[in-house]
């Protein structure tokens, strides 16, 4: 039997890229991006990320990295101020959007696979702009061809 993120990859028309580590404590590698000229895509690949902003059906988002914590088991960062880490790709009109929180504007189902911490719901193009322009959610982003294909929503408590 396949897991909704099984069964939507499998229905997407992208390659199965390798995943991060979901709480991951580094940032990223993109050795080939030169971030020194404008904002760009991403080269293809699975991103441990956040949608910092949507504008017009562009994303733009950045890596993220666990950071352990004293208190509680921890929580994911962003670069630090004024470390250039940011990406920019159109959202493609047939993404998959795999939600950990249902797909209301309200974010009060829990839809996410216990066995791996991802989400597992598959919701609309229009509420993954409306849920991730908001607000930063941890997700795992690929993207291909330079447009983001699939966000996976990262469960945090």
């Amino acid at each position: 039997m396949l897991t909704s993120a099984v069964a939507a990859q499998a229905t997407t028309a992208f390659p199965a890229y390798k995943a991060p580590k979901i709480f991951g404590t580094t940032f990223q590698a993109d050795p080939k991006h030169d971030f020194t000229k404008r904002i760009s895509p991403r080269h293809d690949g699975i991103l441990r990320g956040w949608i910092t902003d949507v504008r017009g059906g562009v994303a733009e988002y950045e890596p993220i990295k666990w950071k352990k914590g004293t208190q509680t088991e921890g929580y994911f960062v962003g670069p630090a101020e004024g470390q250039v880490m940011a990406y920019s790709s159109p959202i493609a009109s047939g993404v998959v959007f795999l939600s950990a929180f249902g797909c209301k504007p309200s974010m009060g189902d829990l839809t996410v696979s216990t066995k791996t911490g991802l989400g597992a719901k598959r919701c609309s193009r229009a509420v993954l702009i409306k849920r991730h322009g908001a607000q930063e959610r941890p997700a795992l982003i690929t993207v291909h061809k330079g447009k983001i294909v699939q966000v996976q929503e990262i469960y945090t408590p």
